[in-house]
């Protein structure tokens, strides 16, 4: 197995080609029989045309809150994974402060620019907030990025993190299904999500669980997951039938903990769920077909499998498989950073003006979000640096590697090697 992604290649007029081995995009840029179309990801194109079909690609999808899984598989083998972290509560927190920005003017009388669209009332069908807008926007863009460096030929996603429904009732299909192996996965992902993979009486972790039901089933209490929870084997002997009130007896604190959070939802997976139809639609208009499944199939693949635990793992077992080949176990972090913000005066925490931005984006030729390689060959940080950069009028700019945030590179030792598009890129 390769430790590397595989390399996308394109021929001369940009015609998606079979992916190959580092080690031959290496051997056809020293031949100069190709060269680098883009760093991330990392795409060679060919100096001719190429007239053979490719073989066609799956793209899947493991979408999440905070992180989506995303793999590309070629006849069974994984051949490039990538992690996708989005920037959803980075958007909710600027909204949050601009919105008590402009309620602290207001309360203190003081110029207030009204409102000049009547924006927030009969949201169309569909709206959805622009934290979780911004998830679908971001796996559509790298749909459509890798539609152009790959013959894909399908997609799939993970409609459901769980399949709540049958959850709540399971009459709705089959015996078979409802009995099967796939049903209890369904259940328990959802509740060591829920109760944070650990025993809800003791605290313990890296404990087999149990599941347990808050209020016993002898004596009324249902298989709702509302009225579920997990248990290590000691705890969940040493209740028994007992009702929790009974068992918890003395710990009050404790008991309303646990019943307050068995009425509440996942907030990740409501999250996903808000989404999750938002994108399938939107995945829909590409002209792909679309292969759907869910999460507790997923997990049930990838355990079938002896497979390990990542975002990306979980997006190359979405859907039908038989088997798998991992051919890379190094996956590309990208992170959404997005483009800047229009806020042109910048105010302190009581919302007065203390400085105001330069309308001037590039400086010496760089711009700010660029990745560029930074050999410093005098002062205290001689070394090669890549990272993204932060840029100044006066030439001495910051660049955050993934470990470190070096402050105080001049312009001089810097060279753009990935133009500013919105993200940030890592292994």
């Amino acid at each position: 197995m390769s430790n590397q992604n595989y390399v996308f290649v394109i021929d001369t007029n940009q015609k998606p080609l079979n992916p190959c081995k580092p080690g031959v995009a290496r051997s056809l840029l020293k031949a100069k029989k190709a060269a680098v179309f883009r760093r991330y990801p990392f795409t060679i194109i060919l100096n001719k045309a190429v007239e053979d079909t490719p073989k066609p690609m799956q793209l899947k999808f493991d979408p999440g809150s905070k992180i989506t899984g995303i793999a590309l598989l070629q006849e069974a083998q994984v051949i490039w994974i990538a992690e996708l972290t989005h920037r959803g509560q980075q958007i909710k927190k600027a909204l949050s402060d601009r919105k008590g920005s402009r309620r602290s003017r207001r309360n203190r009388h003081t110029r207030y620019r009204q409102s000049r669209w009547l924006n927030r009332r009969n949201k169309k069908k569909g709206w959805l907030a622009p934290s979780l807008k911004h998830r679908v926007l971001t796996i559509i863009t790298w749909v459509t990025r890798l539609m152009k460096l790959a013959p894909i030929a399908g997609i799939s996603m993970e409609l459901v993190r769980f399949d709540t429904q049958l959850m709540q009732d399971n009459s709705i299909s089959g015996v078979e299904y409802q009995q099967g192996e796939l049903a209890g996965y369904e259940v328990r992902e959802y509740l060591l999500e829920k109760w944070g993979r650990q025993c809800i009486y003791c605290g313990k972790t890296d404990t087999p669980l149990e599941v347990e039901h808050i209020h016993p089933k002898s004596k009324g209490g249902s298989d709702r997951v509302s009225n579920l929870t997990l248990a290590c084997n000691a705890c969940n002997v040493a209740k028994g039938n007992q009702d929790i009130r009974d068992f918890l007896k003395g710990k009050t604190e404790l008991l309303n903990k646990i019943l307050s959070q068995a009425k509440q939802p996942l907030k990740d997976a409501a999250a996903v769920n808000s989404t999750r139809w938002a994108l399938f639609n939107a995945l829909k208009q590409t002209g792909l077909p679309v292969e759907t499944g869910s999460g507790g199939k997923t997990k049930y693949n990838r355990i079938r499998l002896n497979l390990q635990k990542s975002h990306a793992i979980d997006a190359a077992c979405v859907g039908d498989i038989d088997n798998l080949e991992i051919m890379t176990n190094q996956p590309l972090l990208i992170k959404a950073t997005g483009h800047g913000n229009r806020q042109m005066c910048g105010t302190n925490k009581h919302g007065f003006p203390i400085r105001h931005r330069s309308r001037v984006q590039i400086h010496k030729g760089f711009q700010t979000g660029d990745i560029i390689k930074a050999v410093v060959t005098k002062g205290k940080r001689i070394g090669s640096y890549v990272g993204r950069v932060l840029c100044r009028a006066t030439g001495s700019f910051d660049i955050s590697t993934k470990n470190e945030r070096l402050e105080g590179i001049s312009y001089k030792y810097c060279k753009a090697i990935h133009l500013h598009d919105g993200y940030a890129y890592c292994f």
